[in-house]
């Protein structure tokens, strides 16, 4: 499902940086991939060269059946609409959105018709516990709420690939585990590839295979199944 192979980034200065180093990795459906490092290492700008937001200066990355680097700016957000989920560590619901809607948003994006967009996002909330939540504004919801919220947010649109950056990195450990697991979960029982990265090593050992960004390369630290 995703497969990059001799990854190149350089972040300049004097003298440049080499961030990535002909890194490779693939990732099949319904995999979860946890990759842990130092900060700086690069562990979030290896998402968003993944997801086109960053631009890297050599190799392949191929969702499925499609090359992302070299793609136009118009085809990459049409990609990111239609093959990518996003959690993010700050959630970044909008306030002015409620619960549902904020959920229906990739929805929206994708031209689905209301009625329908607002059916498949009242089936995800209640996938996520949060079935009675619909009406509600974001603002009167919990940390672990909204982090539930993100999450069906993300997967609404039954993506190809989901990136999830930190996505427990403000919660408690119960609420960590809980919504750690529904998002393994969910990628697991949707076929999506799913990269998780993470500085928790406990998280990190909920997931299929645990990589580490070392000097510009992922190296296998082990299987936890």
């Amino acid at each position: 499902m995703l497969r990059i192979h001799s990854l190149i980034k350089t972040l300049p200065g004097k003298p440049p940086r080499t961030l990535f180093d002909r890194l490779s990795l693939q990732v099949e459906r319904g995999e979860c991939v946890a990759i842990v490092g130092e900060s700086g290492a690069g562990k979030s700008t290896l998402l968003n060269c993944i997801a086109g937001l960053d631009v890297a200066d050599g190799g392949s990355i191929v969702i499925g059946a499609q090359e992302v680097c070299g793609l136009d700016d118009d085809r990459l957000a049409r990609l990111r609409r239609a093959h990518f989920g996003f959690v993010f560590q700050a959630f970044h619901v909008l306030p002015h959105l409620s619960v549902l809607h904020n959920v229906a948003l990739p929805l929206w994006l994708l031209r689905v018709a209301d009625d329908e967009a607002d059916a498949r996002a009242q089936a995800m909330l209640e996938r996520v516990g949060l079935g009675g939540r619909g009406a509600d504004a974001p603002q009167v919801l919990s940390g672990g709420e909204l982090q539930r919220v993100a999450i069906a947010r993300a997967l609404v649109h039954k993506p190809s690939v989901v990136l999830a950056d930190e996505p427990t990195g403000n919660l408690d450990p119960e609420r960590a585990a809980g919504v750690l697991g529904l998002l393994l979960e969910q990628i697991r029982e949707g076929g999506a590839a799913g990269i998780l990265v993470t500085h928790s090593r406990t998280a990190a050992a909920r997931a299929d295979r645990v990589l580490e960004l070392r000097r510009g390369l992922l190296v296998d630290v082990g299987s936890t199944t």
